[in-house]
């Protein structure tokens, strides 16, 4: 029998529970989200979250946090008698995020509708247009998250949305690794996936084999077995790269193997570090030459693992904050 992917498995539920057929919540707890936030996004971040930004300042929406954005939320702020610092923080998302409901249009929809899609797999068009489909997929997050399901999205359900976590696609840049025996906890920040998936994607053309990804977090975050953070969206674990780039079918490596290629980890290091200018706050591994080069830091039990921390300007977690 094929085995469906989570993405498929979760459209699947999410349809059915359009058409009334399933109640989404027994499959899908519904999480009130006490902490939830807008989340902070400044230049050099990447993903889904800043790709909603450039649908409501109807600037191109490639998912790059890069100058010509910074200059469009400036310009937005001075005309919103904000702080003009280029950063899209609490106030600008208030002034950014209309509220819609059935009936809407516009690039507020537009971002809404791109928003269901990648983080609840929703199967919208995204075409701008408030119709009887995407309130279905609001009324679904709106449940799933524990808030009023009223289908008319205000303040609440953007910062909701905004903060729910993203899941990585897996395929032909990265690969699903569970050595910890948790499952798919591999849902981490809109960002940190966006920047993630695009350093695999920049190592990748090496020709060096696909990113090994190990665990990120729970998709509305919380403890994770066998980790001490990983909590908040923002800590990524991956594998070293193989000699022999089997690094996604072969067993885990530490740094002292035979087959560990340290000249394709540095590689992979710099990628990550090239895809997010600003926003790693560490990354942990011990092999000694990357540490001596200034690209990782020494930090027990991390022989066999690199851990990356992404940050965020102004995260309320001062672990996480840049």
């Amino acid at each position: 029998m094929a085995r469906l992917s989570f993405r498929s498995v979760h459209q699947r539920l999410l349809t059915l529970a359009a058409l009334g057929l399933v109640a989404l919540s027994s499959t899908m707890p519904a999480q009130a989200y006490s902490g939830a936030f807008f989340p902070t996004q400044s230049t050099g971040n990447r993903g889904v979250d800043v790709k909603a930004i450039q649908y409501l300042l109807n600037v191109g929406a490639d998912g790059i946090f890069g100058s010509g954005t910074n200059t469009a939320v400036r310009n937005f702020q001075s005309a919103q008698g904000l702080s003009v610092d280029g950063i899209v923080g609490p106030n600008t998302w208030d002034a950014l995020t209309p509220t819609v409901r059935n009936g809407s249009t516009g690039n507020a929809v537009r971002a809404l509708q791109m928003l269901l899609n990648e983080k609840r797999s929703a199967g919208l068009t995204v075409d701008g247009n408030f119709g009887s489909g995407t309130e279905a997929a609001v009324r679904s997050f709106q449940s799933h998250a524990g808030i009023t399901s009223d289908g008319v999205v205000g303040s609440t359900t953007w910062k909701n949305l905004l903060w729910h976590y993203d899941y990585p696609s897996f395929g032909s840049a990265i690969c699903d690794q569970n050595p910890d025996g948790n499952g798919n906890a591999n849902w981490g920040t809109g960002a940190a996936v966006g920047q993630l998936e695009a350093a695999a994607n920049q190592f990748l053309g090496t020709g060096q084999g696909r990113v090994p990804l190990g665990d990120i977090g729970f998709e509305h975050g919380g403890d994770i077995a066998g980790h001490a953070s990983h909590e908040v969206g923002l800590d990524v674990d991956i594998w070293p790269i193989r000699t022999d780039n089997g690094q996604c079918t072969a067993g885990r490596i530490t740094w002292q193997s035979s087959t560990y290629d340290r000249a394709a980890t540095r590689q992979l290091v710099q990628a990550i570090r090239n895809t997010a200018p600003g926003h790693i706050k560490v990354i942990y591994f011990n092999d000694p030459q990357l540490i001596s080069e200034g690209l990782t830091t020494q930090y027990a039990n991390h022989d066999n693992h690199l851990h990356i921390r992404y940050c965020e300007k102004g995260h309320p977690n001062s672990l996480y904050n840049c």
